[in-house]
C-alpha cells in the first residue's frame, strides 16, 4: 500500500489531565501516515484521484486546537476517525501524538503514543 505522510505538525492545545494543562495549554506534535492506492493519481496527475493533504491538515488542526480532552490517546482516535469519515480513499492510518512538555517528574524529551487503524477494522 502507498503512503501519504504529514510529519512534524505543531499545534497549541489545552489538553491534559491536570488543571494547569487545561488553563495554560502547551505544544503538541502530530505525525500522520495514511495508506492509500496512489497509482492512478500518480499516472494521471489528478488531485481528484488522491487525498488532498491540505484538507486532511485542516481536520487535524481542528481536533488538536479544539475541544480539550484529557488524553493524547483521545486526540489520536479522533484524528483517525475524522480521516476515515472524510477521506474514502484512505484504507489505513497511523497517528502519533507527542507531548513534549508532559508533566512527568524527571528529565525526558517527550511522551508520545502511536495508534494504527484500518478502515472498518480490517
Amino acid at each position: 500500500m502507498d503512503k501519504i505522510f504529514l510529519n512534524g505538525m505543531v499545534f497549541y492545545g489545552y489538553h491534559g489531565v491536570y488543571p494547569e494543562e487545561k488553563k495554560l495549554g502547551q505544544r503538541f506534535y502530530a505525525d500522520v501516515v495514511m495508506e492509500a492506492d496512489l497509482e492512478a493519481a500518480g499516472r494521471a496527475d489528478d488531485l481528484r484521484l488522491t487525498t488532498n493533504y491540505g484538507t486532511v491538515y485542516e481536520h487535524i488542526d481542528r481536533i488538536m486546537t479544539g475541544e480539550p480532552v484529557q488524553l493524547i490517546e483521545t486526540l489520536a482516535e479522533r484524528i483517525a476517525s475524522a480521516i476515515f469519515a472524510h477521506f474514502p480513499l484512505i484504507h489505513g492510518v497511523q497517528v502519533k501524538i507527542t507531548k513534549p512538555s508532559a508533566p512527568i517528574p524527571g528529565e525526558l524529551a517527550s511522551a508520545a503514543i502511536e495508534i494504527h487503524r484500518k478502515r472498518d477494522g480490517k
